[in-house]
């Protein structure tokens, strides 16, 4: 689909509306709108607790227009098994011959860190479904906090910068090889910054048979410390400076979709944002060296395993 019949999909999608308290700038419901706006078939959505969960679902309102269920913070993927299986149950009786789809939906809290256990199990047992991790790299509903998605330098208020660490210390969990160890026949990373090609990966996840997994840089105004207005801008930002890359693994093969003509440092990326304010304070250089030649080696190790090198 090109962008106009994307933009046209996407504003006459009902299945989730306007109406939600999320942040200004936030971009967990484009990414939202956009994945669910991929396919025409019947929907039913799990979702764990968090951001998306909280500002989307306040009693009495629900900008969800599909059967949706909130579970706890670490089981959303085991949640949408037990619907799963009470629905294959009822078509074997007959009594449902309806063909719908079932998603899960995350933030990098939930999948990388409390519900991982459940990801896991649930990738395992091979059900067919899509998960959903909209990163926005913290605990942001409840105050910015670290998680293992939190990229290194930045500063968060569980595990803050100082005179003695220049933020955090340890490098992001990559939750995308993760889903690939499990041996599923599709995983993608995906950005807010582009909806064309994240459309494109989650009318695949929903057309594929058995697990996959999205995993969608989210930003976060709030707690990044940036402008509403530069949401799409500094997604792009974290793509075009290779910190976010865009690329799917289908059925064990790489798959680069996007390389930068340019590749932009990844300072460009960090230093709107405040997070990372203390890295450009003279003393810090070396983890802005540190950071980019991480960035670097992550890039050439995903050119290769693309054929790209």
């Amino acid at each position: 689909m090109n962008p106009k019949e994307l933009a046209q999909k996407i504003s006459n999608n009902p299945k989730f509306t306007s109406g939600h308290r999320m942040c200004g700038g936030c971009a967990a419901p484009i990414i939202v709108k956009t994945i669910l706006a991929a396919t025409d078939k019947p929907v039913v959505a799990a979702n764990a607790t968090g951001c998306l969960e909280v500002a989307s679902t306040i009693y009495p309102y629900s900008s969800w227009d599909i059967p949706w269920i909130h579970s706890a913070f670490e089981n959303a993927p085991a949640t949408i098994s037990g619907v799963i299986a009470a629905y294959e149950a009822m078509k074997r009786k007959g009594k449902m011959k309806e063909d719908v789809k079932f998603i899960a939906f995350g933030g990098d809290g939930s999948s990388y860190d409390i519900g991982i256990q459940s990801l896991s199990g649930a990738l395992e047992r091979g059900h067919d479904f899509v998960y959903v991790c909209y990163d926005n790299e913290g605990y942001m509903n409840t105050g910015g906090q670290r998680s293992s998605s939190t990229p290194l330098g930045a500063s968060a208020t569980t595990d803050p910068a100082g005179k003695n660490k220049p933020g955090k210390q340890e490098n992001k969990k990559d939750l995308v090889k993760i889903a690939a160890a499990h041996n599923i026949p599709y995983v993608a990373k995906a950005s807010v910054s582009n909806l064309t090609d994240l459309a494109m990966k989650a009318k695949k996840a929903f057309e594929t048979k058995g697990p996959a997994v999205l995993v969608v840089l989210s930003t976060c105004p709030t707690i990044w410390g940036t402008q509403p207005k530069d949401t799409i801008t500094l997604a792009k930002r974290a793509v075009d400076s290779c910190s976010w890359p865009l690329y799917e693994i289908e059925n064990g093969e790489y798959k680069l979709n996007y390389k930068p003509a340019n590749k932009m440092p990844v300072a460009d990326f960090m230093k709107p944002q405040r997070r990372f304010k203390h890295l450009f304070v003279p003393g810090n250089e070396f983890m802005l060296e540190r950071i980019q030649k991480n960035v670097d080696s992550e890039w050439e190790k995903l050119r290769k395993l693309c054929g790209d090198s």
